[in-house]
């Protein structure tokens, strides 16, 4: 998607600033490339640096309860001082290495709901910023992740939701100041014992830690409570396990601790199937002062970047704008 934005910062014959990405698609670990374009106005302009960051929206706990905001949180220099003529066009192009971490947004090509993310274009000119133009990405799951997400289905769990909490998971090999949760309600042979899964996936060049919540349910004289279980999968094994048969038995584990709610509370407690296991119940000593979702999240400011996130709809308003300006630009060449 094109966008077309004069500068705002510079008034009426500026430059203006036109972002093109190669490919919308993207995965965590990988590149996005694409170029800058850049038209000269009416006057010569000196352009400090272009710079790109990724943006998204998450869910923030306050003292009034928690609330959407959006922010950028990981950026790249693609360019130093240019001298921009009048009239003149200039291509900058890029490559955008994405963090492991960044979270999924799209699965087989469909938008994953409640998740949105973009890449921002921000041009410096005499300490003016113009941080106007967005171009939407759609992130992709690596094939580990594809295939438990796959499992997840074909073990007929309904995906609920997904969104992004602002803070850490303790223990964590965790770079960005938010984890994702892909929310399931429970598939129906499940469904005795547990309510909802929530999953986390926290990804590292080797490997993608693996965290499941259990919400369970309460019997008639016990009442429901929290378990979650982590688990180390290799990048390399996706091909090599039975992930249905894999995740089933994570799960099963969990319902057979139902009545035993220390049961996940010894990290390296032995093997579980695939992969290295850990975690704890869900309780207050793990709670880390979040009020609901994950066991051991550490709320707090992560690497000084909660000062620049606003109101949670600004990033949709900025989607929605960009593409009521390119179906305008569309019937325009019609």
């Amino acid at each position: 998607m094109v966008f077309k934005r004069m500068l705002g910062a510079l008034g009426v014959g500026g430059p203006s600033v036109d972002t093109v990405l190669s490919n919308p698609n993207a995965y965590p670990g990988g590149l996005v490339t694409g170029q800058v374009n850049l038209t000269g106005g009416s006057h010569d302009a000196e352009i400090e640096h272009i710079t790109l960051g990724l943006v998204t929206r998450m869910e923030v706990e306050g003292g009034d309860g928690e609330g959407a905001a959006t922010g950028e949180f990981h950026r790249v220099t693609v360019s130093g001082p240019i001298r921009l003529a009048e009239g003149q066009h200039l291509t900058v192009p890029f490559q955008l290495e994405l963090p492991w971490e960044t979270p999924i947004t799209a699965v087989y090509g469909q938008p994953l709901h409640g998740m949105v993310m973009g890449v921002r274009t921000e041009v410096s000119i005499a300490r003016a910023v113009d941080k106007g133009d967005l171009d939407p990405i759609h992130v992709n799951p690596l094939p580990a992740q594809q295939r438990i997400l796959d499992a997840f289905a074909q073990l007929g769990f309904r995906f609920k939701g997904a969104d992004l909490e602002y803070g850490q998971i303790a223990g964590m090999p965790q770079t960005l100041p938010f984890y994702h949760e892909i929310e399931y309600f429970a598939a129906p042979h499940y469904a005795h014992a547990i309510n909802e899964v929530e999953l986390t996936f926290v990804t590292t060049p080797y490997t993608v830690e693996v965290i499941l919540e259990f919400d369970k349910r309460g019997g008639m004289f016990t009442g429901g409570h929290d378990n979650f279980g982590r688990y180390t999968v290799d990048h390399a094994s996706a091909d090599t396990i039975d992930w249905t048969q894999q995740v089933d038995a994570w799960i099963r584990e969990a319902v057979e601790h139902r009545q035993n709610p220390g049961g996940y509370s010894a990290p390296g407690y032995g093997q579980s199937g695939y992969g290295h296991p850990h975690g704890g119940h869900h309780n207050d000593e793990h709670h880390g002062g979040h009020g609901s979702g994950m066991g051991g999240v550490a709320m707090g400011v992560v690497g000084g970047l909660a000062a620049g996130y606003v109101a949670g709809e600004v990033i949709d308003e900025v989607f929605e704008d960009d593409e009521e300006e390119a179906e305008e630009e569309a019937e325009e060449e019609d």
